[in-house]
């Protein structure tokens, strides 16, 4: 249900982002190149913004529910606690931008013709895959360090994932040097899956016993 509802969040803050794309394309001279381009990367970034409004919305109800639960258990605590939530959150969030670019994907690969006939790079479908993936794992444990930022009054946290979000959906600009956005993606992720873990938890100790099956 979390992870639903999650989904449902982000398909929103989509909805919305579109809309207001829509409204300035439509209302612009879509002859003017350098304009459409504009309104390309606000759309973007507006996007990434309403995105992560929602997830702060998203994470003052689950606190709310999680008093309410508490308020009606006998014992006094919630079975599923907000770092639980949080990474079922996350997925439900990644898996949905994911779902929403493949089928971007797949609609472009609906059309006449062959990927690179003009000239561009063949590596397009390969890339936008890895960088579908990377994007659900980023989504996943950004919303681990997003709650853990709203739990602990942790602001800087907040605007650390804000930030590393609108910098990766920036470097889809740098397409089709694909180089451009994937290499510096998996490098974010990378520290992010360290922070992310570190805060719910984890430690060298645990690697260590996971790698060696103690």
């Amino acid at each position: 249900l979390c992870l639903s509802c999650r989904a449902f969040f982000w398909l929103v803050s989509l909805l919305l982002s579109s809309l207001i794309w829509f409204i300035g394309v439509k209302a612009s001279d879509p002859n003017d190149e350098l304009l459409q381009k504009g309104l390309l990367i606000f759309g973007v970034m507006f996007s990434v913004l309403l995105q992560e409004a929602f997830r702060f919305l998203y994470y003052k109800l689950l606190r709310k529910a999680v008093e309410g639960i508490v308020a009606l258990s006998e014992d006094g605590s919630s079975p599923i606690s907000i770092q639980q939530m949080a990474y079922v959150a996350g997925v439900g969030f990644g898996l949905m931008s994911g779902a929403f670019s493949m089928i971007n994907l797949l609609a472009d690969a609906m059309g006449p013709g062959t990927v690179g006939i003009y000239g561009d790079s063949q590596l397009y479908f390969l890339t936008s895959a890895f960088m579908t993936m990377v994007l659900t794992f980023l989504h996943t444990f950004w919303g681990i360090i997003f709650f853990h930022g709203c739990e602990n009054r942790r602001s800087w946290e907040i605007a650390a994932v804000v930030v590393m979000h609108l910098a990766v959906s920036a470097s889809s600009f740098c397409n089709p040097v694909y180089v451009g956005s994937l290499v510096p993606s998996y490098v974010l992720m990378a520290v992010v899956a360290t922070w992310a873990y570190l805060l719910s938890g984890g430690s060298a100790q645990n690697v260590r016993r996971f790698l060696f099956c103690k």
